[in-house]
């Protein structure tokens, strides 16, 4: 293992952590809309960890067009993606 490693690793880690400890303050929402995850992470990052069952949409309060994803799931994701599943242009 290299610096790079240890210092990505180290990153993402304080930034999981620091999320983690903002939503059990309070501070940040456990779940965050769909939109808002598109805002964040990109659309594609997103429909691609949906259609692969990463993630999961949930309905938040019983509303059907307002669909939610538990941020700490969201962001563990988004730190931990490769690109392996990624489909070359000339495979879509």
């Amino acid at each position: 293992m290299n610096l790079s490693d240890l210092t990505s690793i180290l990153k993402n880690t304080t930034t999981i952590g620091a999320a983690k400890a903002l939503t059990q303050a309070g501070v940040l929402a456990d779940q965050i809309s769909k939109s808002e995850a598109y805002r964040l992470f990109g659309r594609s990052n997103v429909d691609r960890w949906v259609q692969e069952g990463l993630i999961h949409l949930r309905s938040a309060n019983g509303k059907v067009l307002y669909k939610c994803i538990d941020r700490s799931k969201l962001e563990a994701i988004a730190h931990s993606s490769n690109r392996i599943t990624y489909l070359p242009v000339a495979e879509r």
